[in-house]
């Protein structure tokens, strides 16, 4: 009887770490990479709703399969909750718009007092809407590089980005 129990103890310890989660995560991220990996037209990761109903997984080992994924430099976070495919040779600038259009100042040299581009030109050259541009302009006045745009007169620089400040200023 002793060994009877024995067995169906090992038995149940096999069968709690076959139902395990643990490791589950690793096994979703190789088979999300297997995805990308054939289909090169992706762009985004499944969201966290669809790795939880497709593999039937709660939301915490979802979470870890976007971790998994970015530690290995093939997904990257987007901002609202979306994870973003990343390409090996992908040349593509991700910082936040706000530093893009600021490195504009440096970019094309331009000088305290300098008319800078306006909203419709910023949209064109990033491939974004203009409340987005303004949002992005908005935090750019907020910290005084640039000066606050009103009907009739354009925005100037106020000032450089101290990264490229000379040491003697």
């Amino acid at each position: 009887m002793r060994c009877l129990m024995r067995l169906s103890r090992r038995e149940e310890r096999s069968v709690m770490q076959q139902a395990s989660p643990r490791g589950t995560f690793l096994k979703i991220a190789d088979a999300v990479k297997a995805q990308m990996e054939t289909d090169s037209e992706m762009s985004e990761l499944p969201s966290a709703a669809d790795l939880m109903r497709d593999y039937g997984v709660s939301r915490g080992v979802a979470l870890r399969v976007f971790g998994a994924l970015q530690r290995e430099g093939v997904a990257e976070p987007v901002p609202g909750g979306r994870w973003r495919v990343v390409r090996p040779g992908d040349t593509t600038d991700r910082r936040p718009l706000a530093d893009r259009v600021a490195a504009i100042i440096t970019d094309d040299d331009l000088a305290v007092g300098a008319p800078f581009p306006s909203t419709a030109e910023l949209s064109t050259r990033f491939g974004v809407s203009r409340p987005t541009v303004t949002k992005a302009l908005a935090k750019l006045e907020a910290v005084g590089l640039l000066s606050e745009a009103r009907q009739g007169k354009q925005r100037t620089v106020q000032a450089l980005p101290k990264r490229t400040e000379s040491p003697e200023s």
